[in-house]
């Protein structure tokens, strides 16, 4: 950046005061003060030295845009206003110039903006690194995590709508050059009690939510759910609907993040399927049963929510029914299996969704890191994010806050010792004289809690861990013996005296002075909620699923690698947790953003003095300060420094030629500041008060307005002279112009006179030139024409004296030609007249045929095979040849339309053909028939799912589908049927169910039978003796009855290259069983239309009523 550039300062058009080490004077209601005007102006953030206060504005504001992240990109901490942008970008710089491990520890309690604060940091540092596709996939699976985890791991509660409910610390791992390689994300306490169950006015976690509101109705039916939030017992409902958020499109939000991030759609399927699981488990409902010995058992109410869970786990239902039921403890070599009451069962159906749900939290994390670790080996940078819970004091606290509140502990202890200890590295680096700070070492309050021996963490594992009867009360009976001499805990059995009294502490509580307040916690759950116990059978119960990730989960339920060791207590692995977390953090650079939340409503431009004064409190902010201002308030580069205020100095005003600190050392002696003041660093000036600091600003503020002055008197001289040169180089151009256009206009007129003149002389020479050259060509074309004339005479004399000669050639060629032709007529006369009237004849009669044939040429008839038409004999010697071609052009056009014809066509043909001879002139059906294509598969069988059966019972090529009437032998009656030919047999099926009545071979038929008459019935004859003709002959009627029996004489004929006889008559002979019938055909009126009705009338006589 040059020099010449303005710049905005922290100190420029600042609002209170940006960095409240230089507060003056500092109280806490001064820096509540401070805090409020700043958070009115819309300033939400401020510095304590390197650490950022940032206090939740509840609204959008307009200081996050790419333009931002320019202005404080590669920017000094201090150059600019306030900012998080301005700690991200330290850090950032620090990390890729400096080599320095950097993180950026963020805290503050529940709606204070610390998730939003971790974004924007990660935000920045994705805009200000490297490009390139392989860079920007890194940075986008790193953004892409927070949906996710958000959706798992955040809820709705009373102060925030979004509140992360476990901790977060994730690594962003860099190369030598700054570009983002991969990360590592560690978790910590998910607090997993809420997926049973929620305080009033929350809800439970996102991603329960988000499913119900966003999967669509095919997922929720393979997950067996229910859209609406009411039937699911862990939902909350009084706060199910959240104003502002969005579930169904945070859903789909979260699909493609996890996409992104890199996890398969069957590894999404498993994870819904565990969380539809998991909401199911809640709808489990136990009901008690008295056993014959008097102990009590519970059974589950209704079975079909467990039947969902099973179905969706791949699980044995009674499996799983046996492990809420029963509690298997072994003992050695020894089991013994007991009975759970209601209260166990319901015990043990929570643990169990909360293990669920823990487990795969943690198997997600795990899954995200998988996809976003750093793939090289290369050695990298690191720079970690820490978000999580702040300082916890509820009306009713319990084993997690404890956590928590040890956890915060812990962070402010490494708080104090890096702050000293990086201003002690400072003081020390620039030749300082450092004095020893006093502050309060929260050591003793950590001793407290994690002592290996009689700390309370410890004593509550002793106690989960002995045995006998092991409760609540018991435990703090043991803290009051081994604590209670201890100066920050306090109980109602307390040896101090001064305690006895106190009745705001019940007798089931204890309290613990923390760094950030007294908060008491009740000690119900404590023992509990510590061991944090899943019964063994539902470990193996969950790993004997089919289900490959809830498998996963529990691996300790596989038999063969089954342990008798009690597992680790929730506090030892909290514990462990934060003993690594805090030597991860002690190894890099600490860079603080605190969080303050403004007022409990979540409302914009409403700040609560109470609330934030006890948040100041409980995060040190005031100690912090005090601690900073303990040696100098301000510090900053010579250059910087002689940069903004030499204009307060004229021998530094306006250039210094010499060194920073040189100019410095002038400038403060000049403007007389007391030694004692401000101190010289090797490369910064140390100013101990902040009032010097306002001072030297009164001083530079009033000395820029001279300044200004100054520039003013000058820019308006500069103006005046700028004016006046312009007003005299305007009068010598107008000038100049002037005489240019006198000048101009006077030579003009000079060059018009020459131009005449020339002109003149010009034409006079021209003029004299062209009568020259006029008589010279009239001389030249005199001679051409003469000799023109010349040489055309002589060629007139040699063309007549040419067509003289030819004339007399031809007159000789004429006259021989002419006595040739008189001979040869000569000698023709003789021959003539003994052959002439022959070959007239001849000619005459070849003329005549050659007429006949064009004339028979336009009037031929159309191709029409029907067509009768042919035109008229014109002379009676051209019959034969007449009629021959008549015959003749016939068979040619029958050719013509038998060629266009198709083989399906052509068999169609044929079939038609083939009832043509059997049935016409002898069945009064045919002509009805002549019209109608032959279809065969009326019903499309193949096609009809309904004869799917029927379909697959049939090998054959079908060649006839349709329904036709069967007439009973006994009654006479008609029944619907279907009837199938195929090349082999045909198959009598009912309609209806599609199943086969009768499967007859076609070379068992023999006859077929039909009346002369218009009805539809006909009789099949079959072989005597034949397995089909054991109930005798079949009698059918049917619409299509010249199809049926046409197709089926030629596929009998086909078969057996035998014809089969089609007998014709009104009256015919059926077998039927052992008797023949006679079968007679009489007319009268019908009763159903033109169909006929068949009854029998005696054991020898069936009489047909036909139309």
């Amino acid at each position: 950046m040059m020099k010449s550039e303005v710049k905005t300062s922290l100190l420029d058009n600042m609002i209170g005061v940006g960095d409240s080490v230089l507060l003056e004077p500092l109280t806490e209601d001064s820096f509540l003060e401070n805090l409020k005007n700043r958070f009115d102006h819309s300033e939400i953030y401020t510095y304590i030295g390197s650490v950022v206060i940032s206090v939740n504005p509840y609204r959008h504001l307009p200081i996050y845009t790419p333009e931002k992240v320019e202005e404080y990109r590669n920017r000094n901490f201090y150059e600019l206003s306030p900012h998080i942008y301005a700690l991200a970008d330290e850090a950032y710089r620090s990390l890729r110039d400096q080599d320095k491990d950097q993180c950026i520890l963020i805290t503050g309690e529940s709606g204070a903006g610390k998730t939003e604060a971790s974004k924007l940091v990660m935000s920045y540092v994705a805009a200000v690194c490297g490009k390139g596709a392989e860079v920007n996939q890194v940075k986008e699976q790193l953004l892409q995590s927070n949906p996710v985890l958000e959706a798992f791991g955040n809820a709705k509660t009373m102060r925030n709508d979004n509140s992360s409910r476990f901790g977060k610390y994730m690594d962003i791992e860099f190369d030598f050059k700054g570009d983002p390689l991969g990360g590592v994300i560690s978790n910590y306490l998910l607090e997993k009690s809420r997926v049973v169950k929620q305080p009033r006015g929350e809800r439970n976690f996102h991603v329960f939510y988000q499913l119900l509101s966003g999967g669509s109705e095919d997922l929720l039916k393979r997950l067996k759910l229910e859209r609406e939030f009411n039937q699911y017992n862990y939902l909350g409902l009084d706060s199910a609907k959240v104003n502002g958020v969005d579930d169904a499109a945070n859903f789909r939000t979260v699909k493609n993040a996890m996409q992104i991030v890199g996890f398969m759609d069957d590894e999404v399927e498993l994870v819904l399927e565990v969380v539809a699981a998991v909401l199911k488990l809640g709808n489990i409902e136990f009901k008690p049963e008295s056993r014959v010995n008097g102990l009590d058992e519970s059974r589950i109410q209704d079975k079909n929510e467990l039947k969902e869970i099973c179905e969706l786990l791949g699980q044995d239902q009674a499996v799983l029914e046996r492990a809420f039921s029963f509690r298997t403890v072994e003992a050695k070599q020894e089991k013994v299996s007991t009975t759970l009451n209601v209260a166990q069962a319901y015990y043990a159906r929570d643990a169990l969704a909360k293990n669920l749900y823990n487990r795969l939290f943690t198997w997600l994390v795990n899954r995200i890191n998988e996809s976003i670790k750093a793939q090289t080996k290369v050695r990298k940078k690191v720079m970690g994010v820490l978000d999580i819970y702040g300082f916890e004091i509820f009306e009713n606290n319990s084993f997690e806050q404890f956590i928590i509140n040890y956890c915060n502990e812990k962070l402010q202890q490494i708080f104090i010792e890096l702050t000293l200890k990086e201003e002690q590295e400072e003081y020390i680096k620039e030749g300082i004289e450092w004095t020893h700070i006093e502050y309060f070492d929260n050591a003793i309050i950590c001793e407290l809690i994690e002592n290996n021996t009689n700390g309370i963490l410890a004593m509550l594992d002793e106690e989960c861990l002995r045995p006998g009867t092991v409760t609540d009360e018991t435990f703090l009976e043991k803290l009051n013996q081994v604590c209670a001499v201890h100066e920050r805990f306090e109980s109602r059995m307390s040896k101090s005296s001064r305690f006895l009294n106190d009745t705001t502490l019940p007798h089931n509580c204890f309290r613990i002075q923390h760094y950030a307040g007294k908060v008491m916690y009740h000690v119900e759950g404590f023992v509990d909620k510590n061991n944090d116990l899943l019964y063994r059978d539902l470990s193996q119960a969950m790993w004997k699923t089919n289900h490959v990730l809830v498998k996963a989960l529990f691996p300790e339920g596989n038999p063969a690698k089954m342990s008798l060791k009690r597992p680790p207590t929730a506090g030892s692995q909290f514990k462990a947790s934060v003993a690594t977390l805090m030597k991860n953090l002690q190894t890099k650079n600490p860079n603080y953003i605190r969080c303050i939340k403004p007022n409990d409503q979540k409302a914009p431009h409403v700040f609560t003095e109470a609330l934030v004064c006890h948040q100041v409190r409980y995060l040190g902010l005031m100690e912090n300060v005090r601690v900073r201002r303990a040696g100098y308030a301000f510090k900053q580069p010579y250059e910087p420094c002689l940069e903004r205020y030499k204009m307060l100095c004229s021998q530094t005003w306006p250039h210094w030629r010499q060194g920073a600190r040189d100019g410095v050392q002038v400038l403060l002696t000049e403007l007389q500041i007391p030694p004692e003041e401000f101190s010289y660093g090797r490369s910064k000036i140390f100013i101990r008060n902040p009032r010097t600091l306002f001072e030297l600003e009164d001083l530079r503020k009033r000395r820029l307005e001279d300044l200004a002055t100054l520039i003013q008197k000058i820019y308006r001289g500069w103006k005046c002279r700028t004016r006046f040169l312009l007003m005299k180089k305007s009068q010598i151009t107008i000038s100049a112009w002037t005489k240019r256009h006198f000048q101009r206009k006077k030579y003009l007129h000079l060059k018009s006179v020459t131009l005449v003149i020339q002109s003149y002389i010009r034409g006079w020479k021209a003029r004299k030139l062209l009568r020259e050259l006029k008589h010279q060509k009239l001389c030249e074309e005199s001679a051409t024409t003469i000799a023109a004339y010349w040489r055309g005479f002589q060629a007139r004399r040699e063309l007549r004296r040419l067509k003289e000669e030819a004339r007399r050639k031809h007159a000789v060629a004429v006259i021989w030609a002419y006595w040739l032709g008189l001979k040869i007529r000569r000698e023709y006369r003789k021959f003539f007249r003994a052959n002439a009237g022959r070959k007239i004849y001849e000619f005459t009669i070849q003329r005549i045929i050659q007429k006949y044939f064009l004339e028979l040429k336009k009037k031929l008839p159309s191709m029409s095979p029907t067509e009768t038409a042919w035109p008229a004999r014109p002379y009676l010697f051209l019959d034969n040849t007449h009629t021959e071609l008549k015959r003749i052009f016939h068979l040619w056009r029958c050719k013509k339309y038998r060629d266009q014809f198709t083989a399906q066509k052509k068999a169609i043909f044929e079939e038609k053909l083939e009832a043509s001879e059997l049935f016409k002139d002898k069945k009064a059906l045919y002509a009805n028939s002549v019209c109608q294509p032959f279809q065969g598969d009326y019903l499309e069988i193949s096609k009809n799912p309904k004869y799917q059966k029927l379909t697959g019972a049939v090998e054959e090529k079908i060649l006839l589908a349709d329904v036709v009437n069967k007439i009973n032998r006994a009654n006479g009656k008609g029944t619907p049927r279907i009837f199938l030919l195929t090349q082999s047999k045909f198959i009598i099926a009912d309609q209806k169910s599609g199943q086969i009545k009768s499967n007859i071979p076609v070379m068992d038929i023999t006859s077929v039978s039909v009346s002369k008459q218009i009805d539809g019935l006909f009789a099949v004859h079959l072989k005597e003796g034949s397995t089909a003709a054991a109930k005798g002959d079949f009698l059918f009627t049917s619409d299509r009855l010249i199809e049926i029996i046409t197709k089926l004489y030629r596929t009998i004929f086909f078969k057996t290259n035998q014809k089969i006889n089609v007998e014709i008559n009104n009256e015919f002979l059926v077998q039927f069983n052992q008797d023949k019938v006679c079968v007679k055909f009489i007319q009268g009126a019908q009763k159903n239309g033109n169909l006929p009705a068949c009854k029998r009338k005696n054991n020898r006589l069936l009489e047909v009523t036909v139309p």
